[in-house]
């Protein structure tokens, strides 16, 4: 299956997914993050807005200001992606490709020790993953070297194997639901 059909397929599984399935299926896996040490050591999280039927992740941005960390969260910029702090996680609006995203343009993220969140299609165990598409975390990670990445995902989008491009960041830890 190429990629095409790969990202066809995974996307049809996830609309399929009903709201509860989606919800518990999140509070698994926000659960398993909070106790991964990545989590726990990271002074920053660099986190999604959850868009659509990927793992929900308001309950993980609450708890990260919680904890005393600082929470940044992506802009699209036309082609480039910036990380920006966010405090106050009522002040975004569909963005991007109708993403939720920060309303003010700042200020930018600047922690090089944060735990980027990677969202995604497919992952692996050895990290592989699959985007969207749209390269932007492979191009934010590629011009900012050293994050810690961390993925979450359903059982169905971890495969056995994902194929990776040359320009393609593995991420460092992948948690899937059971």
């Amino acid at each position: 299956m190429d990629k095409r059909e790969l990202r066809r397929a995974i996307a049809a599984q996830k609309r399929a997914m009903g709201e509860e399935e989606i919800d518990r299926y999140s509070r698994e896996l926000s659960e398993k993050l909070f106790a991964h040490p990545l989590y726990q050591k990271a002074p920053s999280l660099y986190a999604y807005l959850s868009y659509n039927q990927e793992v929900r992740t308001a309950a993980i941005l609450r708890r990260c200001l919680a904890d005393g960390k600082r929470l940044a969260v992506p802009k699209v910029y036309g082609e480039e992606m910036k990380f920006l702090w966010l405090e106050d996680l009522e002040a975004v609006a569909p963005g991007a490709y109708g993403i939720p995203e920060p309303i003010a343009d700042g200020p930018v993220a600047d922690d090089p020790a944060a735990l980027v969140l990677m969202p995604g299609l497919a992952f692996d165990r050895q990290g592989g993953r699959m985007g969207y598409g749209g390269g932007f975390y492979d191009k934010y990670l590629s011009q900012h070297p050293g994050h810690p990445t961390i993925a979450l995902c359903y059982g169905f989008q971890l495969l056995d194997h994902v194929e990776m491009e040359p320009h393609d960041i593995p991420v460092d830890a992948v948690l899937w639901s059971e």
